[in-house]
């Protein structure tokens, strides 16, 4: 069995051969990580085959990816770009999830008339859909970026439905386990979910930023860096514990963490 150390370094070995690879070929880097890490996963090389081992690095890893999402869509910018993120976004995402469904139904009705079994079920369309319905936010920023069109009108458009597709991660984390229940149990269980995210998230955003705010400023009287980079540790990874405790995901804490603590940061919070 390979140790976690042992495993940690092969990522962090193949991740710098992509990147400096990807760089040499004047690609984004994120394709070399998603490259390496195809090519030295269970279904190729299968270097990283301890799966509980991979799942737990997994789990990290979308804990400080939301966390980095969370830092760029604070609440004041969401609220100046609330037309393009919940318009123009949220049209995008549930276009795309409800023609997966579609086309899902209409692929069962045409084997069924020629006398095959299609195996997808409707639940297993609506998560294809929502992967489907999502973009990389890094690659296609820095490509705006790179090219100066981040200002522009079909760039912001563009930022505007990566912002709402980088929030809806958030919910579908939520719904898509709970698509795997009976269809007796999945409404409630959907709904005890809503309940559950609803009622958390309306603690932590309306009560956490008084509280962030707070602590904050007694952790900016030290004046150490130490101590501010530790408290950031222990803030997002603390209500990523806070949140999986009350049944949600890791990567919820996370990002609802960041939100406050970038609103709480914020010299117009």
């Amino acid at each position: 069995m390979t140790s976690t150390l042992t495993l940690v370094l092969l990522y962090l070995v193949a991740a710098v051969a992509g990147v400096v690879l990807c760089r040499s070929l004047k690609l984004p880097p994120m394709i070399g990580y998603l490259a390496v890490g195809v090519v030295i996963g269970p279904n190729a090389l299968g270097l990283s085959s301890d799966a509980a081992v991979v799942q737990h690095l997994a789990e990290f890893g979308v804990v400080f990816l939301m966390f980095v999402i969370g830092l760029e869509f604070n609440l004041p910018k969401l609220r100046s770009m609330r037309r393009l993120v919940f318009g123009l976004g949220l049209s995008q995402v549930a276009l795309t999830m409800a023609a997966a469904v579609a086309g899902n139904a209409l692929l069962a009705s045409l084997f069924t008339l020629l006398g095959r079994h299609w195996d997808l079920s409707w639940r297993s369309a609506i998560a294809l859909g929502g992967a489907l319905a999502m973009s990389s936010t890094a690659i296609v920023g820095k490509l705006l970026a790179e090219r100066l069109e981040l200002e522009s009108e079909h760039g912001r458009r563009v930022m505007g439905v990566l912002l709402f597709q980088d929030l809806a991660v958030v919910p579908l984390l939520v719904v898509i386990p709970a698509l795997s229940s009976s269809a007796e149990a999945l409404i409630g269980a959907l709904l005890i979910a809503g309940i559950k995210a609803a009622a958390l998230l309306a603690l932590l955003l309306v009560g956490g930023q008084k509280a962030m705010r707070w602590w904050l400023t007694i952790v900016a009287r030290r004046k150490s860096e130490e101590l501010f980079v530790l408290n950031l540790l222990l803030v997002t990874l603390g209500l990523a514990w806070v949140t999986q405790l009350a049944g949600l995901s890791l990567a919820l804490g996370a990002f609802v963490a960041t939100c406050c603590w970038a609103c709480s940061s914020s010299p117009s919070a």
